[in-house]
């Protein structure tokens, strides 16, 4: 056709503008929206597609275009998500501070682990207490509650090592943090947040895929293969594999590790409105020669420590083995008024097998005598069930169109372990302690503790449009709780617990960016905490409150939150301290625990080369007691982003700081008895690189602790230090 190209552009990017308010993002990344948009133009626009009458135009064929929508697949943010209520929302339309950790970022942080992303989300804080035990804590309570896929199946004790912290991401979509208590979606759980993993699935009809190889210091290297593929001719039947294997040393010496992992899922559109998904996930670690605990903080003769970094108090012979399996099925059928039937069930089974030496004592300061430890094989299992369904849709009210989710819930978790205990040995000079010495003279296994737990839910709530600019979220969830526990020392104990647990939030919108929201749920947690008496601790009942406002620019691609919140708790667990030699721990009941501050969080696109996340939080906790939970820092701040040189495409750089204010512990174990030891406020600096040198591949560096900061993960009674500085190379082959 003679008309100019250029002039049909003109006309299609004008209308464009004029239409959309995200003009700064029309070159989104290598896919453009104005692309897109104008495509879709030109295959639904009788105006474009029909030849004219002229003598010097050229007929257009039909074009068909298949689009995904961009908001859900590219940068640190998402347009919608079912996370906090079940209804699928824009982050500015959820009454909660919410924390969305997309694909995107996963890959340019180089976020590895389960334990990466969290200790990289805004407001979550990490506790590693040894090499491989770890910890979560949001507004100063510790993180129990975990969902994949939307369905509540876990709730992890801090006493065992099951490995949730070091799951390989590889296998996640994205993962949704939501902060504070989210009763209606987990029933009983934790109120500082609730973490759900949302999967990847067979989403593309073609051929696609994968192959990345990394290498790192300490001798780390890696291997990860993604494929998807059509297994009938129309694509309605899909499968995707996800596999790796990690292997290599650590900052700690003698301590290596071996991880391998795979993941399957199976999609299939059964009907035109009905999709079925199927899948398992695997993955096994093996850590060779691990810490339990950590070093003495002190001498005997009460001056501080100062071990180098790669001081490990691990002996040769100890290991610690995690495997698991999940399988899960999800079913959802669209009905034709707009309501969805959705199902989701999954069976799990995660095994541990360790045997490990726990150092105690003071090392007299010349030679080295004074440290013993006491020995340990643990072995256990944990199994979980869990089913959910629910329905969801519009429904007319007053002439207005509303939301109703009504759904139900089972699960069922029981745990199991078994010990052996020797008496130990003498370090002798701990100052030159280097690992060797005899393998134990285990004993025969001897059952130590078992608990079931069982929880059935109804829950409901309802989103109402009670004005244009004001929403109201109403909803409730019925728990059914029991739970039994035996151990060694206690015999056995069971309980019964039920409870409605309330939802409200109102949404307010102020102009067509911002928004002011407050919500208010309830707090109910049985317990299998036990006391120095063997009886279970009462269930944790308390209140969260929350307040603030929100923003969304350029279409959701830019997202922000101002939270200001107040939670209230008793009967909270505490960890009572462990003596020379004790293997149980005990808890008692912290009552009047107050935590109340504020969130704020930024992500998302800034420009078309520039995505971030920044965050920043600061809280204060108490007790009856007084301060709570003090070697958590109250303030934290979180930034990161990458940027895509717009005079050198192929190449993106970005980069991070991760600031924490000042923690203690006023009655750590010391050589004369409790005192305090602190840590100052300290930063994390971290760098990132990438360039594509086609279209198929690329190359990535990441830095992590740039500055090389010495700080320690756990110092409350022993000592454990953080991550020095390392660095991972890696390249990714894509097709």
């Amino acid at each position: 056709m003679k008309t100019s190209s250029h002039r049909l552009w003109g006309m299609i990017e004008s209308t464009v503008l004029n239409h959309s308010t995200a003009t700064p993002f029309l070159s989104w990344r290598d896919v453009s929206l104005t692309a897109l948009l104008s495509a879709t133009l030109f295959a639904s626009s009788g105006a474009l597609a029909q030849p004219t009458a002229s003598d010097d135009t050229e007929s257009l064929e039909t074009v068909t275009v298949t689009g995904e929508n961009l908001y859900e697949n590219v940068g640190y943010t998402r347009h919608s998500t079912g996370a906090a209520t079940r209804f699928d929302l824009s982050p500015k339309a959820i009454p909660q501070a919410l924390s969305l950790i997309t694909e995107q970022r996963i890959q340019d942080q180089n976020l590895q682990t389960v334990e990466d992303v969290l200790a990289n989300t805004m407001g979550i804080s990490v506790r590693k207490i040894d090499s491989s035990r770890v910890s979560f804590f949001s507004r100063g309570f510790r993180i129990n509650s975990y969902q994949y896929d939307g369905l509540p199946t876990l709730n992890t004790d801090n006493r065992w090592d099951f490995g949730e912290g070091d799951l390989n991401t590889a296998i996640y979509d994205h993962v949704e943090v939501v902060r504070g208590a989210n009763g209606l979606m987990t029933g009983a759980g934790n109120p500082g947040a609730s973490v759900n993993f949302v999967r990847k699935r067979a989403d593309s009809r073609e051929l696609t895929g994968s192959l990345s190889g990394s290498v790192g210091r300490w001798d780390q290297r890696g291997t990860v293969a993604d494929v998807t593929t059509p297994l009938t001719q129309s694509g309605d039947v899909r499968a995707r594999f996800i596999g790796g294997y990690e292997e290599g040393d650590s900052f700690l010496d003698r301590f290596g590790e071996r991880k391998k992992f795979g993941y399957a899922v199976l999609d299939a559109d059964v009907t035109e409105n009905t999709t079925l998904s199927v899948g398992y996930d695997y993955q096994r670690g093996r850590h060779s020669s691990p810490t339990w605990g950590g070093f003495p903080l002190w001498y005997s003769d009460g001056g501080e420590t100062n071990h180098r970094r790669s001081f490990s108090v691990a002996p040769d012979w100890s290991y610690n083995d995690r495997e698991s399996e999940k399988v899960f099925a999800d079913v959802e059928h669209r009905f034709g008024n707009g309501w969805q039937l959705r199902g989701m069930a999954t069976h799990a089974v995660t095994n541990l097998d360790s045997q490990l030496a726990y150092p105690y004592g003071f090392p007299e300061r010349t030679s080295g005598q004074g440290v013993y430890y006491y020995t340990g094989w643990n072995r256990g299992e944990r199994t979980v069930d869990a089913v959910d369904a629910y329905a969801s849709g519009p429904f007319a009210l007053f002439g207005r169109q509303h939301e109703l989710v009504v759904g139900s819930s089972y699960s069922e978790q029981s745990n199991d372990y078994e010990n052996a205990f020797t008496e130990g040995f003498d370090a002798g000079d701990f100052n030159r302690w280097d690992g060797s010495t005899p393998d134990q003279d285990w004993p025969d296994f001897a059952p130590s503790e078992s608990t079931s737990v069982r929880q059935k839910a109804i829950y409901s709530a309802a989103r109402f449009s009670l004005a244009d600019p004001l929403t109201l979220i109403v909803g409730a969830r019925y728990s059914d709780w029991s739970g039994s526990s035996w151990t060694a020392a206690g015999g056995t104990d069971t309980q019964g617990q039920n409870e409605i647990t309330p939802y409200g939030g109102l949404i307010y919108d102020l102009n067509d960016t911002w928004s002011a929201f407050a919500s208010y749920t309830e707090i109910f947690q049985p317990q299998d905490y036990r006391d120095a008496n063997g009886r279970f601790l009462d269930p944790i009942v308390g209140k969260n409150y929350e307040t603030g406002l929100k923003a969304a620019w350029f279409d959701g691609l830019l997202n922000a939150s101002l939270s200001v919140f107040r939670i209230e708790q008793d009967n909270v667990a505490q960890a009572d301290p462990l003596g020379p030699g004790e293997t149980q721990t005990t808890y008692h009941a912290a009552r009047g625990v107050v935590s109340r501050g504020v969130d704020v969080e930024v992500s998302g696109a800034l420009t078309s080369h520039l995505d971030m996340t920044f965050g920043a939080t600061h809280y204060t906790a108490t007790d009856a007691e007084g301060p709570y939970n003090t070697d958590r820092p109250r303030t934290q701040v979180k930034l990161f982003s990458s940027y895509r040189v717009p005079q050198w495409q192929k190449l993106t750089l970005g980069g991070g700081l991760n600031w924490q204010s000042h923690t203690f512990v006023d009655d750590a174990a010391g050589p004369n008895g409790p005192r305090r030891f602190d840590q100052g406020s300290y930063t994390l600096a971290n760098l990132f690189g990438r360039y594509q040198f086609t279209p198929q591949l690329a190359m990535q560096v990441n830095i992590n602790n740039l500055f090389d900061e010495k700080y320690y993960s756990y110092f409350d009674g022993y000592g454990v230090y953080g991550e020095p500085l390392n660095a991972t190379a890696a390249v990714t082959y894509s097709f």
